[in-house]
């Protein structure tokens, strides 16, 4: 298959590309960096765009088979400044609204577009359990994720099948939240964040790749699916396995003023709780190869 991915440099979009091209499909990337445009040294070819002037090489996705969307400025970058916030907002709707109107457009269009979503879709759920079926929040990232998913519906109006893949949060010695934690906890100086109470809806960079590609290839799927481990963890209970698999200690932690005081508004992410689980991918017959914490975070310090 030609498949066409945005996003391919961040932790998620690497190692999906990588997986296609291990299986001998054709990757094109959506690059913004002139320099990266046509064939390059890995085999993949590059094709232009700028999602904030909404402007894309429409004719380099004629053809394409699917097309994978995943960009987006990342939240835990930086401090939520109003500039940033705007940022994840435009980096988000702009992008999509520019991949969704080119797709429509298209002679040739794909037979699917995947386009990323997120469980903050849900908003803090605490201790409450959710799916693709529950409403959205209303804080600010739901909303975010709400206008998100909205963009894509040129594509889907033209006859596209559209998927949104809603994805927790992904474990990875590569990037991403354990990215960041892992050299802490190698040295002892692991632990709880806040009350350690709020559940974080977790899965392996693996599970990740393979659900994106399995959303690809399933016919059926379209609209909002969960893209998470089928047992959501407390940041308690995924610190005790993070400190045993690495044979250290975890008797810190964290308070949550501190945690204001540092990272702002943002540190609501890291207190928040989102309790999601895969009712859609695990009712198509989706098997996950790292179902529990431990398996995840075994299988993230092999990435």
């Amino acid at each position: 298959m030609r498949i066409a991915v945005t996003g391919s440099t961040g932790l998620i979009g690497s190692a999906l590309v990588r997986s296609l091209l291990a299986d001998g499909h054709e990757v094109v990337r959506l690059v913004r960096q002139r320099s990266r445009v046509g064939r390059q040294p890995d085999g993949t070819v590059g094709i232009g765009w700028n999602p904030h002037l909404l402007q894309i090489d429409a004719a380099g996705l004629e053809g394409t088979d699917a097309v994978v969307h995943l960009a987006g400025a990342g939240v835990a970058d930086r401090r939520w400044t109003q500039a940033y916030r705007q940022e994840i907002h435009d980096s988000r709707v702009l992008g999509t609204e520019t991949v969704a109107g080119a797709l429509a457009k298209l002679k040739r269009p794909p037979r699917v577009l995947v386009s990323a979503s997120a469980v903050g879709y849900y908003g803090q759920t605490g201790d409450r359990v959710v799916d693709e079926d529950s409403p959205a929040g209303d804080d600010f990232l739901a909303r975010v994720c709400v206008e998100w998913e909205a963009a894509a519906r040129p594509a889907e109006d033209a006859g596209i099948r559209v998927v949104h893949p809603r994805t927790g949060l992904v474990l990875s010695a590569r990037g991403g939240a354990l990215g960041r934690m892992l050299p802490l906890f190698r040295l002892g100086l692991g632990g709880r964040l806040g009350s350690g109470g709020q559940y974080w809806s977790v899965l392996s960079l693996a599970d990740e790749v393979a659900a994106m590609r399995f959303l690809i290839d399933r016919a059926e799927m379209s609209g909002p699916v969960d893209l998470t481990g089928p047992r959501p963890v407390t940041n308690a209970e995924l610190t005790e396995v993070l400190g045993r698999v690495l044979g250290r200690p975890t008797v810190l932690a964290v308070p949550e003023f501190a945690l204001k005081t540092v990272l702002g508004e943002m540190a609501v992410e890291v207190v928040g709780s989102h309790r999601v689980l895969p009712e859609r991918l695990l009712a198509a017959g989706f098997r996950f190869r790292h179902p529990d914490a431990e398996s995840m975070v075994r299988a993230a310090l092999l990435d």
